[in-house]
């Protein structure tokens, strides 16, 4: 397959933009991506220097979402790379991810696939010959670029399918003092104050489940962050946790973490990096609400999501049901009730668990994710959309995230796209994504763990980025 083939196969159902070509500008240095000593060989660096309209200055955003130079070669992340630092090239054009970038309207670069953006190193006016990196989006100036038409509006609508490359486990067990952790998973994450925050549930040797907290810079700090139990915070103790998902309630500037302790629970919190504060959790029912028993498979996996009126709290019962109840965003966290069954399959495994509701940037669509099995048993997700939080649903992908549209470039380590959670555009209860910069944070395990109790098996946590932008 020719390059130019391959990369139309990635970009799939993405919407194309007219080709745009200028040159790219830093906004805090006045200097112009630049391919060092105007060279056109394979894995020339890339700099700022003084703009002077040269060809080695001179980039299209093409159709395909390249940024090519001298008509053939690609700006290119090296060997594939995601970590914060890397110093981005020059290229043979050849289709890979690596070489897809999205010109964003606030001004920034991205990387497809590595999610982080152009960054001239050590920030402010650099002078001549300053190195142009990767580096986790945080909204600098020296992160922001003029010259070239915006990829798309950064929101809006969804692609009518969708595609994803994997680099590997990002977080794993790590078994320390009192804490004998043999599987992360179910993750929850939010970037706030410059930091990757996540809380993800835990099994341990005797089977115990619980809830972590970690946090980093940037994923590639991810695997050595450390780890703090949940257990170790006096007002939660030993007791089961598990499923949590984190956000911030603006109308009450607190915290909340939603989890499951059987039924539906929270806690509360004025700083999420501060796990030791999480207050002494309450449930949202007095009781389980009657059509949930009528239904049958008890109730699991719990995410709220909120408009400008009402919170709802949507969950599942493994077995082909997805429910909804609802307060106000005045009464919230008391209140939930009008519980009904949004979405029924009397085939369990096309519905089953880990039911995440977010809000679509740009738009007044409704996303819908729930886990459940491709048909040869494999974990997958499938995607829904509505028009309002208490509207209808339709599904719009199966699957959304699964083997069949999720490629590995550095070996595939998990059969399975199991319980995650997309990176939202902010932290609030909003839970709103950008459907044209999608990631999503998930729990894989390797396909030889057999024979062993569900709690032991030694899920670790992987990072999807789409590579099919809008």
């Amino acid at each position: 397959m020719s390059a130019l083939l391959a990369a139309v196969s990635v970009i799939g159902a993405g919407v194309a933009h007219a080709d745009s070509t200028g040159a790219l500008r830093g906004v805090a240095s006045g200097r112009c991506l630049d391919v060092t000593g105007r060279s056109q060989a394979d894995g020339a660096l890339m700099q700022v220097w003084d703009c002077n309209g040269g060809t080695n200055q001179q980039w299209t955003l093409t159709a395909l979402n390249q940024l090519t130079v001298y008509g053939t070669k690609c700006l290119d992340v090296p060997g594939h790379a995601t970590a914060a630092g890397t110093r981005v090239q020059i290229w043979s054009c050849n289709g890979g991810t690596n070489q897809q970038w999205r010109v964003n309207a606030d001004g920034t670069v991205t990387g497809v696939e590595s999610g982080l953006c152009l960054d001239v190193s050590g920030g402010g006016a650099s002078a001549n010959s300053t190195p142009v990196v990767l580096w986790t989006c945080n909204g600098q100036s020296n992160q922001q670029w003029t010259g070239l038409t915006p990829t798309g509006p950064g929101g809006g609508n969804l692609p009518s399918s969708f595609r994803w490359t994997d680099q590997g486990p990002l977080i794993s067990a790590k078994p320390v003092s009192g804490h004998n952790i043999v599987s992360v998973k179910d993750p929850s994450i939010v970037r706030y104050n410059g930091q990757w925050l996540v809380y993800a549930t835990t099994a341990d040797t005797s089977g115990a489940w619980s809830v972590e907290y970690t946090h980093f810079t940037d994923f590639s700090q991810a695997a050595s962050a450390s780890q703090y139990h949940l257990s170790d915070n006096p007002n939660l103790g030993h007791r089961y946790m598990a499923a949590p998902q984190v956000f911030y309630f603006a109308p009450q500037n607190k915290w909340y973490l939603v989890f499951q302790q059987g039924p539906p629970a929270f806690s509360t919190n004025t700083d999420p990096t501060q796990p030791q504060n999480w207050s002494t959790p309450t449930n949202f029912f007095a009781s389980t609400p009657p059509v949930v028993d009528q239904h049958g498979g008890g109730w699991l996996d719990f995410f709220v999501t909120c408009d400008t009126a009402n919170c709802y709290l949507f969950y599942a019962n493994d077995a082909g049901d997805i429910f909804r109840s609802q307060t106000t965003v005045a009464n919230f966290p008391n209140g939930f009730g009008n519980t009904a069954v949004v979405l029924h399959d009397d085939n369990r495994g096309n519905l089953f668990e880990a039911t995440a509701v977010y809000k679509v940037k740009g738009s007044s669509t409704y996303l819908m994710l729930v886990e459940g099995w491709d048909s040869v048993g494999h974990r997958v997700y499938r995607a829904w959309t509505a028009p309002s939080l208490s509207g209808s649903w339709t599904q719009i992908a199966n699957p959304f995230a699964g083997l069949a549209n999720v490629t590995f470039p550095s070996g595939q380590w998990t059969n399975d796209v199991s319980h995650g959670e997309l990176i939202r555009t902010g932290y609030d209860q909003t839970m709103e994504i950008d459907p044209c910069h999608l990631q999503l944070l998930y729990q894989g395990v390797n396909p030889n763990s057999t024979n062993v109790p569900y709690s032991q098996l030694p899920y670790q946590l992987g990072l999807l980025t789409q590579t099919n932008p809008c």
